[in-house]
């Protein structure tokens, strides 16, 4: 009766030190963050991640409107930077966690997607994420700004960049400017866009409170392994941070 007892005892102990996060991330962290989420808890067992994936500007609307996320992981700096001074996020930890890759991608193989193609008007449509709410419709946008497109190229805007991939992965368009995270492991054929035709994709994140889980897990995914996995997912990590 004792033991059992004690155990009782353990167990209820156990199940009041777990915790949950709430993170809010951007579209195209999502599936790398989930092998972040589950590298970290090999060693955390006892901490419960839970991600809420939107486009960056439709998550820092959520913030504002009070949503009780403790991390949130953008695709730009500009949302972070605001909600710092909105005092949303504590100003400190502010910091770039990767840098994003544009590419435009199609699930054919063999196909020649570099710039002369798109203004032969070979392929249509061409879909992207809303410039309004997702930085990576911001760069996609610059790059069409570049091209000289024919009137029948015409152009389908997404909620995200995953909405975008979903497009061309489905094939309800020919092809989509998405992150190199969401394709590289894939088949089919992609155009890495040169930087200098974009916005630069700085994607920070910031926490909205200080407790201890929340600064955990949030310094994790600044430490070796994290940046490593980072790196391999498609982005550019800046080790000096």
């Amino acid at each position: 009766m004792r033991y059992a007892v004690l155990l009782c005892l353990l167990l209820c102990s156990s199940i009041s030190r777990a915790e949950t996060l709430q993170v809010a991330v951007a579209a195209n962290f999502a599936a790398p963050l989930r092998e972040l989420v589950a590298q970290y808890q090999s060693s955390h067992p006892a901490i419960s991640i839970h991600l809420t994936v939107a486009s960056t500007g439709k998550l820092a609307a959520q913030i504002r409107q009070g949503a009780p996320f403790d991390i949130f992981l953008a695709a730009d700096q500009r949302r972070p930077r605001e909600l710092a001074r909105e005092q949303r996020l504590i100003a400190d930890s502010v910091r770039t966690y990767a840098r994003g890759v544009l590419v435009l991608w199609t699930p054919q193989s063999g196909i020649n997607l570099q710039p002369e193609q798109l203004e032969r008007g070979r392929l249509s449509p061409l879909a992207l994420a809303n410039a309004r709410t997702a930085p990576y419709g911001v760069a996609a946008e610059a790059v069409l700004a570049r091209l000289s497109l024919p009137p029948s190229v015409t152009l389908v805007r997404a909620e995200n960049v995953a909405q975008s991939f979903h497009f061309a992965d489905s094939g309800a368009a020919a092809a989509a400017f998405v992150a190199l995270s969401q394709v590289q492991a894939r088949g089919g054929s992609l155009w890495r866009i040169p930087p200098s035709q974009y916005p630069a994709i700085i994607q920070q994140g910031g926490r909205l409170n200080d407790r201890p889980a929340t600064r955990d897990f949030y310094r994790y995914l600044f430490s070796g392994p994290a940046r490593a996995l980072i790196r391999q997912a498609g982005y550019q990590v800046d080790d000096a941070q």
